[in-house]
């Protein structure tokens, strides 16, 4: 009998097993499994896969922005045509802004409807269709990841989010050679499209350059990953060694002058201990009794805010009149003023210089018509009224004065001519003179007049 054990414990197997043991009791042989199968290589589904169908109707929907309605428009009929081939059907519902896919009895994939699903996420996300159609093949997988909950500084995000685009674009460019993907960075989002290897390291490197980690060193490390994946000596080998190693320097930055002063006086006072605690701050209701404000009724505290409100914007208000009146106020000009209307001192002392000007102006004419009346007794007469005249009201026979003085100064002109012509100009420079004898007579005459009318006046 134990001679008959062994044997049927080797009848049938495609090993040989020990007898007394069970490890291996159930191995077989596997004709369709060999050496020469790969593994990761992923086979088309084709409608003979899946003759009967689907037994249930699954959906998906998602919203797109305002601004794609106009774009999607005009690739629809392109993405029906295509989902049509799968067997999946769609909507487009302008009203809600939304895309819709659904299986249909003609669909013979299960996981097309999943594929649909991502294409119209890729849609919503401004992908262009004939990139986001490229999803439905079976070794393209796509995914979309969202940025910006990992920083709350909107500024940083910006930058950050720059940094990954690059300088017209060459650090994107870059990522998809060496990943084989295609990557679109979006608003808060970015959406990658490629194999899962290319995705999973997309991902690594998108959230560390939003988390201050430049993606120049991770492409370092891409770059020198694909020269080793070159030589099949390596193959096996653990990389480590040949990796780049970047160290986190922490970079201190200077602080302010003010800040670090204070921090300095704050080192340098020492606080003393003392056992006893700090004494507790007031209460709102301990300030309430103290100000009185605990007693008021409610309708008196009303008016009281109320109060001080209004204070507070007549204010504010008095200030922006203020600010506006500034605008209209003339700067101090530290020269003299052109145009009369300078300070007090400079306008009084140029009405005074002014004044003596007139005052002298009206002695030197007293003193020409003094002089000029004494040939005729008449004319002295008139001319001694006229001087004082003048003398007392310049402004009024100012112009009476410069004509006698004008008449003087021709007649000393035709004297000094007559004198250098010799005595054939004689008759003339006495005719002159008899004219301006003549001129101060009827001039004295007019003062007379004058000085009548007055006193009738009077």
């Amino acid at each position: 009998m134990s001679t008959e054990e062994p044997e049927r414990a080797t009848e049938g197997e495609g090993a040989p097993v020990e007898s007394g043991k069970k490890k291996g009791k159930h191995r077989r042989d596997k004709p369709w499994d060999h050496d020469g199968i790969d593994h990761w290589k992923v086979d088309p589904f084709k409608p003979e896969d899946n003759p009967s169908g689907l037994l249930e109707e699954s959906s998906f929907a998602t919203l797109f922005p305002k601004y794609r309605e106009r774009y999607l428009r005009e690739v629809w009929p392109a993405v029906t045509k295509a989902l049509k081939d799968v067997g999946i059907g769609c909507e487009l519902n302008l009203v809600e802004g939304s895309m819709t896919v659904r299986t249909t009895r003609k669909t013979w994939d299960p996981y097309a409807i999943i594929k649909a699903r991502d294409l119209v996420k890729l849609l919503a996300r401004s992908v262009p269709a004939p990139q986001a159609l490229k999803i439905l093949q079976d070794d393209m997988q796509c995914d979309i990841i969202k940025i910006s909950g990992i920083i709350r500084n909107k500024e940083k995000f910006v930058k950050r989010r720059q940094r990954l685009i690059g300088p017209n674009g060459s650090t994107l460019k870059a990522l998809e050679l060496l990943t084989g993907c295609y990557v679109l960075v979006q608003g808060n989002t970015v959406a990658a499209m490629g194999p899962f290897k290319g995705l999973k390291q997309i991902r690594k490197i998108v959230e560390d350059c939003i988390k201050n980690i430049h993606p120049i060193y991770h492409i370092k490390t891409l770059m020198i990953k694909r020269e080793l994946a070159k030589d099949p000596a390596l193959a096996t080998e653990n990389w480590d060694r040949f990796l780049p190693k970047f160290k986190k320097k922490n970079v201190k930055r200077k602080k302010p002058e003010a800040a670090a002063a204070d921090k300095a006086a704050a080192e340098d006072k020492k606080k003393v201990y003392t056992p006893f605690p700090p004494p507790m701050p007031p209460s709102k209701l301990d300030l309430a009794l103290e100000s009185g404000e605990y007693f008021l009724s409610e309708e008196q505290k009303r008016e009281r805010a109320t109060a001080a409100k209004d204070a507070a914007q007549e204010a504010r208000t008095a200030e922006r009149q203020r600010q506006r009146q500034a605008a209209f106020v003339a700067p101090k000009e530290d020269g003299p003023s052109t145009t009369g209307r300078g300070n007090g001192g400079q306008q009084q002392r140029g009405q005074g210089q002014a004044g003596e000007d007139v005052r002298a102006l009206a002695e030197s004419l007293k003193k020409k018509a003094k002089a000029g009346a004494g040939a005729a007794g008449a004319g002295s007469e008139g001319s001694k009224r006229g001087g004082v005249s003048a003398f007392l009201s310049p402004e009024v026979d100012m112009e009476n004065e410069d004509g006698g003085a004008v008449k003087r100064r021709r007649k000393a002109a035709g004297a000094d001519v007559g004198s250098e012509d010799g005595p054939s100009r004689k008759g003339k420079r006495s005719g002159g003179e008899a004219e301006a004898a003549a001129g101060d007579r009827q001039g004295a005459k007019k003062q007379k007049r004058k000085a009548g009318r007055g006193e009738d006046d009077d």
